[in-house]
Protein backbone atom coordinates (compact mmCIF):
# COMPACT_ATOMS: atom_id res chain seq x y z
CA UNK A 1 0.00 0.00 0.00
CA UNK A 2 1.15 3.59 -0.88
CA UNK A 3 2.49 5.50 2.15
CA UNK A 4 0.85 8.55 0.75
CA UNK A 5 -2.54 7.35 -0.86
CA UNK A 6 -3.92 10.01 -3.43
CA UNK A 7 -7.09 12.17 -0.99
CA UNK A 8 -10.77 11.06 -2.64
CA UNK A 9 -12.24 12.69 -0.34
CA UNK A 10 -13.92 15.26 -2.37
CA UNK A 11 -15.48 12.71 -4.57
CA UNK A 12 -19.10 12.65 -4.07
CA UNK A 13 -19.25 8.91 -3.33
CA UNK A 14 -16.76 9.05 -0.29
CA UNK A 15 -18.78 12.62 1.52
CA UNK A 16 -20.83 11.49 4.60
CA UNK A 17 -24.43 11.63 3.84
CA UNK A 18 -25.93 13.88 6.67
CA UNK A 19 -29.14 12.02 6.68
CA UNK A 20 -27.40 9.12 8.34
CA UNK A 21 -25.03 10.95 11.14
CA UNK A 22 -27.11 9.23 13.62
CA UNK A 23 -27.31 5.62 11.81
CA UNK A 24 -25.52 3.75 14.62
CA UNK A 25 -27.93 5.30 17.14
CA UNK A 26 -31.54 4.12 14.96
CA UNK A 27 -33.66 1.71 15.84
CA UNK A 28 -34.13 -0.93 13.16
CA UNK A 29 -37.22 0.34 11.68
CA UNK A 30 -36.21 4.12 11.51
CA UNK A 31 -32.85 2.01 9.99
CA UNK A 32 -34.85 0.54 7.26
CA UNK A 33 -37.41 3.56 6.51
CA UNK A 34 -34.26 5.40 5.96
CA UNK A 35 -32.30 2.84 3.87
CA UNK A 36 -35.96 2.95 1.76
CA UNK A 37 -36.40 6.35 1.24
CA UNK A 38 -32.50 7.17 0.05
CA UNK A 39 -32.72 4.02 -2.85
CA UNK A 40 -35.07 6.14 -4.82
CA UNK A 41 -32.07 8.02 -6.00
CA UNK A 42 -30.77 4.82 -7.87
CA UNK A 43 -33.89 5.69 -10.34
CA UNK A 44 -33.43 9.10 -10.15
CA UNK A 45 -29.98 8.69 -11.24
CA UNK A 46 -29.92 6.06 -13.83
CA UNK A 47 -33.11 8.88 -15.49
CA UNK A 48 -31.24 11.64 -15.63
CA UNK A 49 -28.06 9.37 -17.69
CA UNK A 50 -31.04 8.25 -20.02
CA UNK A 51 -29.28 10.27 -23.07
CA UNK A 52 -25.97 8.32 -22.69
CA UNK A 53 -26.85 4.59 -21.90
CA UNK A 54 -29.20 5.47 -24.88
CA UNK A 55 -26.35 6.44 -27.45
CA UNK A 56 -23.99 3.21 -25.53
CA UNK A 57 -26.70 0.86 -26.30
CA UNK A 58 -27.13 2.03 -30.35
CA UNK A 59 -23.02 2.11 -30.21
CA UNK A 60 -22.35 -1.24 -28.35
CA UNK A 61 -25.70 -2.73 -31.04
CA UNK A 62 -23.52 -1.42 -33.64
CA UNK A 63 -20.21 -2.78 -33.28
CA UNK A 64 -21.67 -6.33 -32.05
CA UNK A 65 -23.78 -6.33 -35.34
CA UNK A 66 -20.05 -6.41 -37.46
CA UNK A 67 -18.06 -9.34 -35.29
CA UNK A 68 -17.69 -8.05 -31.98
CA UNK A 69 -18.02 -7.96 -28.68
CA UNK A 70 -18.96 -6.59 -25.09
CA UNK A 71 -16.47 -6.34 -22.34
CA UNK A 72 -17.25 -5.31 -18.65
CA UNK A 73 -14.29 -4.50 -16.58
CA UNK A 74 -13.94 -3.59 -12.95
CA UNK A 75 -12.91 -4.14 -9.55
CA UNK A 76 -14.44 -5.05 -6.49
CA UNK A 77 -18.25 -4.71 -6.14
CA UNK A 78 -17.95 -2.65 -9.80
CA UNK A 79 -16.47 -5.69 -11.53
CA UNK A 80 -18.73 -8.24 -9.87
CA UNK A 81 -22.02 -6.73 -10.94
CA UNK A 82 -20.27 -6.28 -14.70
CA UNK A 83 -19.57 -10.58 -14.24
CA UNK A 84 -23.12 -10.74 -13.32
CA UNK A 85 -24.59 -8.60 -16.47
CA UNK A 86 -22.64 -10.83 -18.23
CA UNK A 87 -23.52 -14.40 -16.82
CA UNK A 88 -27.11 -13.68 -17.54
CA UNK A 89 -26.84 -12.67 -21.00
CA UNK A 90 -26.75 -16.33 -22.62
CA UNK A 91 -29.28 -17.79 -20.75
CA UNK A 92 -31.54 -15.10 -21.09
CA UNK A 93 -30.81 -14.18 -25.03
CA UNK A 94 -29.06 -17.46 -26.14
CA UNK A 95 -26.14 -15.56 -26.67
CA UNK A 96 -22.75 -17.17 -27.11
CA UNK A 97 -20.71 -16.45 -24.03
CA UNK A 98 -18.25 -15.06 -25.56
CA UNK A 99 -20.21 -12.07 -26.83
CA UNK A 100 -20.71 -10.82 -23.68
CA UNK A 101 -17.75 -10.84 -21.05
CA UNK A 102 -16.96 -9.75 -17.35
CA UNK A 103 -14.09 -9.21 -16.78
CA UNK A 104 -12.99 -8.89 -12.94
CA UNK A 105 -9.80 -7.71 -11.57
CA UNK A 106 -8.15 -10.42 -9.66
CA UNK A 107 -10.36 -13.29 -11.89
CA UNK A 108 -12.85 -15.73 -10.72
CA UNK A 109 -11.18 -16.38 -7.38
CA UNK A 110 -12.11 -12.27 -6.67
CA UNK A 111 -15.96 -13.48 -7.13
CA UNK A 112 -16.05 -14.91 -3.74
CA UNK A 113 -13.09 -13.64 -2.29
CA UNK A 114 -12.18 -9.66 -1.60
CA UNK A 115 -8.72 -9.01 -3.87
CA UNK A 116 -9.85 -5.09 -3.70
CA UNK A 117 -5.79 -4.54 -3.34
CA UNK A 118 -5.53 -5.32 -7.67
CA UNK A 119 -7.53 -2.72 -8.37
CA UNK A 120 -4.35 -0.54 -7.87
CA UNK A 121 -2.63 -1.91 -10.90
CA UNK A 122 -3.31 0.60 -13.55
CA UNK A 123 -1.43 -2.52 -16.19
CA UNK A 124 -3.15 -4.87 -15.27
CA UNK A 125 -6.71 -3.42 -17.04
CA UNK A 126 -5.11 -3.64 -20.21
CA UNK A 127 -3.05 -6.92 -20.06
CA UNK A 128 -6.54 -8.72 -18.73
CA UNK A 129 -8.39 -7.31 -21.84
CA UNK A 130 -5.37 -8.63 -24.30
CA UNK A 131 -5.61 -12.10 -22.55
CA UNK A 132 -9.33 -12.21 -24.08
CA UNK A 133 -7.95 -10.66 -27.41
CA UNK A 134 -9.85 -7.50 -26.96
CA UNK A 135 -9.65 -5.81 -30.18
CA UNK A 136 -10.45 -2.76 -31.95
CA UNK A 137 -13.74 -3.48 -33.06
CA UNK A 138 -14.85 -4.70 -29.47
CA UNK A 139 -16.54 -2.51 -26.71
CA UNK A 140 -15.63 -2.06 -23.55
CA UNK A 141 -17.37 -0.34 -20.35
CA UNK A 142 -15.26 0.40 -17.70
CA UNK A 143 -17.14 0.20 -14.64
CA UNK A 144 -16.07 1.99 -11.14
CA UNK A 145 -18.06 3.99 -8.86
CA UNK A 146 -15.60 6.89 -7.67
CA UNK A 147 -13.90 7.04 -11.12
CA UNK A 148 -10.47 6.62 -9.80
CA UNK A 149 -9.57 2.86 -10.44
CA UNK A 150 -6.39 2.62 -12.00
CA UNK A 151 -7.19 -1.15 -12.97
CA UNK A 152 -10.41 0.44 -14.84
CA UNK A 153 -8.83 3.36 -16.42
CA UNK A 154 -6.03 1.77 -17.73
CA UNK A 155 -8.15 -0.42 -19.56
CA UNK A 156 -10.24 2.29 -21.03
CA UNK A 157 -7.14 4.02 -22.04
CA UNK A 158 -6.01 0.67 -24.03
CA UNK A 159 -9.37 0.82 -25.34
CA UNK A 160 -9.47 4.27 -26.71
CA UNK A 161 -5.68 3.36 -27.73
CA UNK A 162 -6.55 0.55 -30.09
CA UNK A 163 -9.84 2.20 -31.74
CA UNK A 164 -12.05 0.16 -29.75
CA UNK A 165 -15.53 1.94 -28.25
CA UNK A 166 -14.67 2.95 -24.96
CA UNK A 167 -17.58 3.75 -22.24
CA UNK A 168 -17.22 4.76 -18.80
CA UNK A 169 -19.36 4.44 -16.12
CA UNK A 170 -19.01 6.09 -13.02
CA UNK A 171 -21.27 7.82 -9.93
CA UNK A 172 -19.29 10.85 -9.64
CA UNK A 173 -19.20 13.74 -12.02
CA UNK A 174 -16.86 14.18 -14.67
CA UNK A 175 -15.74 17.23 -12.97
CA UNK A 176 -14.32 15.42 -10.10
CA UNK A 177 -12.94 12.64 -12.05
CA UNK A 178 -12.35 12.84 -15.93
CA UNK A 179 -12.19 8.76 -17.44
CA UNK A 180 -10.82 8.29 -20.81
CA UNK A 181 -14.10 6.98 -22.93
CA UNK A 182 -16.17 7.94 -26.00
CA UNK A 183 -19.46 7.70 -24.06
CA UNK A 184 -19.76 8.74 -20.58
CA UNK A 185 -22.07 7.72 -18.28
CA UNK A 186 -22.81 9.27 -14.94
CA UNK A 187 -25.22 7.47 -12.40
CA UNK A 188 -24.61 10.54 -9.34
CA UNK A 189 -26.53 8.74 -6.73
CA UNK A 190 -24.87 11.07 -3.83
CA UNK A 191 -22.96 10.04 -0.89
CA UNK A 192 -23.67 6.78 0.88
CA UNK A 193 -26.05 6.20 4.52
CA UNK A 194 -22.85 4.27 5.37
CA UNK A 195 -20.14 6.15 4.05
CA UNK A 196 -18.43 4.94 0.87
CA UNK A 197 -19.92 1.81 0.97
CA UNK A 198 -20.51 1.97 -3.14
CA UNK A 199 -22.09 -1.38 -2.88
CA UNK A 200 -24.88 0.75 -1.63
CA UNK A 201 -26.79 3.30 -3.96
CA UNK A 202 -23.95 3.44 -6.34
CA UNK A 203 -23.80 -0.43 -6.77
CA UNK A 204 -27.72 -0.31 -7.01
CA UNK A 205 -27.81 2.47 -10.10
CA UNK A 206 -25.01 0.40 -11.72
CA UNK A 207 -26.85 -2.93 -12.12
CA UNK A 208 -29.64 -0.62 -13.16
CA UNK A 209 -27.88 0.53 -15.88
CA UNK A 210 -25.88 -2.35 -16.90
CA UNK A 211 -29.54 -3.86 -17.29
CA UNK A 212 -30.98 -1.54 -19.66
CA UNK A 213 -27.34 -1.55 -21.42
CA UNK A 214 -27.76 -5.43 -22.21
CA UNK A 215 -31.11 -5.72 -22.40
CA UNK A 216 -31.39 -2.64 -25.32
CA UNK A 217 -28.69 -4.28 -26.99
CA UNK A 218 -30.20 -7.63 -27.49
CA UNK A 219 -33.46 -5.88 -28.71
CA UNK A 220 -31.76 -3.98 -31.14
CA UNK A 221 -29.58 -7.33 -32.40
CA UNK A 222 -33.33 -8.84 -33.36
CA UNK A 223 -33.53 -10.98 -29.66
CA UNK A 224 -36.72 -10.06 -28.92
CA UNK A 225 -40.39 -9.89 -30.26
CA UNK A 226 -42.32 -7.13 -28.59
CA UNK A 227 -41.61 -7.93 -24.85
CA UNK A 228 -40.89 -11.54 -24.82
CA UNK A 229 -37.18 -13.17 -24.88
CA UNK A 230 -37.48 -15.59 -28.00
CA UNK A 231 -34.00 -16.41 -27.95
CA UNK A 232 -34.29 -17.81 -24.52
CA UNK A 233 -32.38 -21.21 -23.58
CA UNK A 234 -34.87 -23.52 -23.34
CA UNK A 235 -32.24 -25.28 -20.81
CA UNK A 236 -34.74 -26.32 -17.60
CA UNK A 237 -38.61 -26.79 -16.61
CA UNK A 238 -39.33 -23.28 -16.02
CA UNK A 239 -37.84 -22.17 -19.01
CA UNK A 240 -39.26 -24.71 -21.22
CA UNK A 241 -42.40 -23.76 -19.62
CA UNK A 242 -41.78 -19.88 -20.74
CA UNK A 243 -41.55 -20.94 -23.89
CA UNK A 244 -44.80 -22.55 -23.93
CA UNK A 245 -46.61 -20.09 -22.78
CA UNK A 246 -44.72 -17.41 -25.01
CA UNK A 247 -46.18 -19.82 -28.34
CA UNK A 248 -49.16 -20.26 -26.70
CA UNK A 249 -49.46 -16.43 -26.49
CA UNK A 250 -48.15 -15.38 -29.67
CA UNK A 251 -48.53 -17.97 -31.86
CA UNK A 252 -51.84 -19.58 -30.61
CA UNK A 253 -50.56 -23.25 -30.39
CA UNK A 254 -51.31 -25.65 -27.75
CA UNK A 255 -48.51 -26.32 -25.27
CA UNK A 256 -48.80 -30.27 -27.05
CA UNK A 257 -48.17 -28.32 -30.16
CA UNK A 258 -45.47 -25.99 -28.72
CA UNK A 259 -43.52 -29.23 -27.47
CA UNK A 260 -43.48 -30.73 -31.11
CA UNK A 261 -42.22 -27.56 -32.01
CA UNK A 262 -39.49 -26.95 -29.97
CA UNK A 263 -38.56 -30.54 -30.35
CA UNK A 264 -37.85 -30.13 -34.49
CA UNK A 265 -35.88 -26.76 -33.38
CA UNK A 266 -33.88 -28.16 -30.84
CA UNK A 267 -35.30 -25.83 -28.15
CA UNK A 268 -35.53 -22.21 -30.74
CA UNK A 269 -38.08 -20.68 -29.90
CA UNK A 270 -37.35 -18.15 -32.55
CA UNK A 271 -37.50 -21.05 -35.13
CA UNK A 272 -41.00 -22.49 -33.75
CA UNK A 273 -42.78 -19.49 -34.10
CA UNK A 274 -41.56 -18.22 -37.46
CA UNK A 275 -42.59 -22.25 -38.46
CA UNK A 276 -45.92 -21.83 -36.48
CA UNK A 277 -46.69 -18.54 -38.26
CA UNK A 278 -46.20 -19.37 -41.89
CA UNK A 279 -45.77 -23.22 -42.47
CA UNK A 280 -42.46 -23.98 -43.14
CA UNK A 281 -40.42 -26.52 -42.01
CA UNK A 282 -37.32 -26.10 -40.03
CA UNK A 283 -34.74 -26.16 -42.42
CA UNK A 284 -36.62 -23.29 -44.22
CA UNK A 285 -37.13 -21.45 -41.10
CA UNK A 286 -33.53 -21.41 -40.26
CA UNK A 287 -32.64 -20.44 -44.10
CA UNK A 288 -35.31 -17.60 -43.75
CA UNK A 289 -33.48 -16.11 -40.70
CA UNK A 290 -30.25 -16.33 -42.21
CA UNK A 291 -31.46 -14.56 -45.02
CA UNK A 292 -34.14 -11.76 -43.07
CA UNK A 293 -32.86 -12.11 -39.45
CA UNK A 294 -31.59 -12.14 -37.03
CA UNK A 295 -35.01 -10.66 -36.02
CA UNK A 296 -38.03 -12.10 -35.89
CA UNK A 297 -40.15 -9.61 -37.01
CA UNK A 298 -37.67 -8.24 -40.09
CA UNK A 299 -38.03 -12.35 -40.91
CA UNK A 300 -42.10 -12.16 -40.73
CA UNK A 301 -42.09 -9.21 -42.81
CA UNK A 302 -39.70 -10.28 -45.48
CA UNK A 303 -42.17 -13.46 -45.64
CA UNK A 304 -45.64 -11.81 -45.30
CA UNK A 305 -46.58 -14.11 -42.27
CA UNK A 306 -47.65 -12.98 -39.24
CA UNK A 307 -48.45 -14.47 -35.82
CA UNK A 308 -51.79 -15.24 -34.35
CA UNK A 309 -52.38 -12.70 -31.51
CA UNK A 310 -53.79 -9.29 -31.76
CA UNK A 311 -51.08 -8.22 -28.80
CA UNK A 312 -48.41 -9.41 -31.01
CA UNK A 313 -49.31 -7.66 -34.27
CA UNK A 314 -49.66 -4.45 -32.48
CA UNK A 315 -46.26 -4.86 -31.05
CA UNK A 316 -44.26 -1.83 -32.65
Amino acid sequence: MSATPTSRGHLLTEQPNPLSAQLDQLDSAALVALFCDNEREPQRAVAAAAPQLAEAVEAIATRLRAGGRLFYLGAGTSGRLGVLDAAECPPTFCSLPELVQGVLAGGAPALLRSSEGLEDLFDAGPADLQERGFSARDCLVGIAAGGTTPYVLGGLSHARAIGALAIAMACVPSEQVAMPCDIDIRLLTGPELLTGSTRLKAGTATKMALNILSTGVMVRLGKVYGNRMVDVAVTNAKLEDRALRILADLAGVSRERGRELLDYTDGSVKLALLMAATGLDVAAARQAIEAHGPGLRSTLKALGGQLATTAAQASP
